[in-house]
């Protein structure tokens, strides 16, 4: 079944048409334009009437692409503009937005709005509020040549904005003169009432689209928006204490004896590739070493000692933990690496579980080497 189907209904707007605003997009343009549409409309509560300028939904164009584009290297698109502008802005990117505490991404926005961005408003004024909006007009546009699709949507959308025909119309008259949209009211009601299915829609849509563009790219859907504030690594923390009470371990980087009370946890295949806390892909290290590590993948000289500490932790765990806790512990690993519970303890098959994502975190990465 398709997704524009579970849309909700309304008696008197067009949801048919409203389906279909990203039919025929090949570029990321449409699906960040109406997902920064959202956003601002939610952040001023879903005012009547709401005027909003290009220039205010550029800069939130930019702020929902950097972590995507930036923070994940994803790609939008060989020709996509916004990741070239993105590229191009000297960003000072602070703490807070590293680490998610940046509420509603308003220092990200402000960091952005001090640049210079004419260049995209221009680039996307020209193009994308005007087709966005052409299935509500899809008869009356038909034929016609490209240079008059925008004018005539134009029109439309401002001669029809009484009746509601469209979700928004433009507070000009004349495409040349024209630097914003406003919204309209019922449609803004519509929106308002059935904001986490609608978010969820076009959410999934921008998820096809980057699928085509990155397809090899683990977890994508936590990848495509600014993630939530990361979670406690308390409960591995205390499982890896457990094991140090049994058995001395080294660090895998600096060869130093592990002190229970001094270690902090590591991911092995950094967080901007996996995007997650889960226990298979994190071991202790020295605090020092933590922090220098930095943001890239590590040598494939680790990756035997890797396996061989989680093996370590498994059995030691196994050992030490009733059946309940034990299978708590492990559940990242049986789903994400597919094995069961007795494959968990053979060596040889948690080795090759491994392998088979290391293969492609360094297919996908092999120009970034962590080097101790």
């Amino acid at each position: 079944m398709s997704i524009t189907l579970d849309l909700p209904d309304h008696s008197s707007l067009d949801i048919a048409a409203f389906s279909r605003i990203f039919e025929n997009t090949t570029n990321s343009y449409k699906y960040l334009f109406f997902l920064s549409l959202l956003d601002i409309l939610a952040r001023n509560q879903f005012q009547p009437h709401l005027n909003i300028t290009f220039k205010d939904l550029v800069v939130e164009i930019l702020a929902n692409a950097w972590f995507p584009h930036t923070y994940f290297k994803l790609s939008f698109g060989i020709q996509d503009q916004i990741a070239k502008k993105l590229d191009s802005l000297n960003l000072v990117i602070t703490e807070p937005i590293l680490q998610f505490r940046d509420s509603d991404k308003k220092l990200l926005r402000k960091t952005i709005n001090d640049q210079t961005y004419n260049d995209l408003v221009k680039f996307l004024s020209a193009y994308v509020p005007f087709r966005l909006i052409r299935p509500f007009f899809e008869q009356e546009t038909r034929g016609l040549k490209d240079a008059q699709v925008n004018q005539t949507v134009l029109n439309l959308a401002n001669n029809c904005k009484e009746n509601n025909r469209s979700f928004y119309y433009f507070n000009s008259e004349t495409e040349s003169n024209c630097h914003g949209i406003i919204l309209s009211s019922k449609w803004i009601d519509y929106i308002a009432n059935n904001f986490s299915v609608i978010k969820g829609w076009s959410s999934w849509e921008w998820l096809k689209y980057m699928q085509t563009k990155n397809p090899t790219t683990p977890n994508l859907a936590n990848k495509l928006f600014m993630p939530q504030k990361r979670g406690s690594l308390s409960s591995p923390t205390r499982l890896w204490r457990l094991v140090l009470e049994k058995s001395p371990i080294r660090c895998l980087y600096s060869g130093k004896l592990l002190d229970p009370e001094h270690l902090s946890l590591d991911h092995y295949l950094p967080w901007s590739f996996v995007a997650h806390d889960q226990p298979w892909n994190l071991i202790p290290i020295l605090p020092e070493v933590n922090s220098s590590k930095s943001n890239n993948l590590p040598s494939e000289t680790y990756f035997q000692g890797f396996v061989d500490l989680q093996y370590q932790v498994l059995k030691i765990s196994h050992e030490n933990l009733n059946n309940h806790a034990w299978s708590k512990a492990t559940e990242s690993y049986i789903l994400d690496l597919n094995l069961n519970n007795e494959d968990l303890l053979d060596k040889q098959k948690l080795f090759e579980a491994y392998e088979e994502i290391d293969r492609k975190s360094t297919r996908l990465n092999s120009s970034h080497e962590f080097v101790s």
